[in-house]
């Protein structure tokens, strides 16, 4: 019961993490396809909330990290069913933990090319570009964590069939994104594509979140954990 409680805690700090670093940049953030003009304005003007979305994707990682790593445990605890999707899961989210790594410091590379300018350079287009590459190579990763993690979750019994459905669905708009780097590191809109499957990421993880925080302890003469609202 603690295992799955722990699990769901986890998955409910890395949404408020998540939801606070987007709130954080709601003020005007530019997108991919917006000017350079504009990227260094708002770099520029805004260094120190871009700097606390950086840290706050230093926590993300280890967040996203603990949660696969504590489901593939709750997996395993449960047998054979799910084992393959839980262990995907797990080495896609090491991939995607560097990906989001490599995209923060190129973020951050894009406040410090920013600063002093007054004008967009060719340095600070291309440091911006390859960060917009990163976010997508590192959402495809997530996509890969996103369908194995929901499988095996479903599969174990620790979800609902359709929290399955909803995960290979988001998982692959992510994928889609990540396919289409190039076109994301050139301002395609098709970054949106892969954004739409990272919020249902979300409302996954706050619908197995709270799921697993549900947990009741088993009675005395059974062994299996059981989960509130599993007939």
């Amino acid at each position: 019961m603690r295992a799955e409680r722990a699990v769901g805690a986890t998955a409910i700090a890395l949404v408020v993490s998540v939801i606070i670093q987007n709130v954080v940049l709601a003020s005007g953030a530019p997108t991919y396809s917006d000017p350079m003009t504009q990227v260094l304005t708002f770099h520029s003007e805004h260094r120190g909330l871009v700097t606390l979305a950086v840290g706050l994707e230093a926590l993300n990682v280890p967040l996203l990290l603990g949660f696969v790593t504590g489901l593939h445990g709750l997996v395993t605890r449960r047998g054979r069913s799910g084992l393959g999707g839980s262990r995907l899961a797990v080495a896609a989210a090491a991939t995607a933990s560097s990906g989001f790594v490599l995209y923060a410091v190129l973020w951050m590379g894009v406040v410090l090319s920013a600063r002093d300018l007054t004008s967009p350079t060719d340095t600070l287009e291309v440091i911006w570009r390859m960060h917009a590459a990163a976010f997508g190579f590192a959402l495809a990763a997530l996509g890969a964590t996103f369908a194995g993690a929901a499988w095996a979750a479903s599969a174990s019994g620790l979800t609902w069939g359709w929290q399955r459905v909803l995960g290979l669905f988001g998982g692959g708009l992510m994928l889609v994104a990540g396919v289409a780097s190039g076109a994301v590191a050139e301002g395609s809109p098709v970054v949106f594509v892969g954004v739409a499957g990272f919020g249902i990421w979300v409302v996954w993880l706050v619908a197995i979140g709270l799921r697993l925080l549900r947990t009741r302890p088993a009675h005395r003469s059974g062994q299996a954990t059981v989960l509130s609202g599993v007939a």
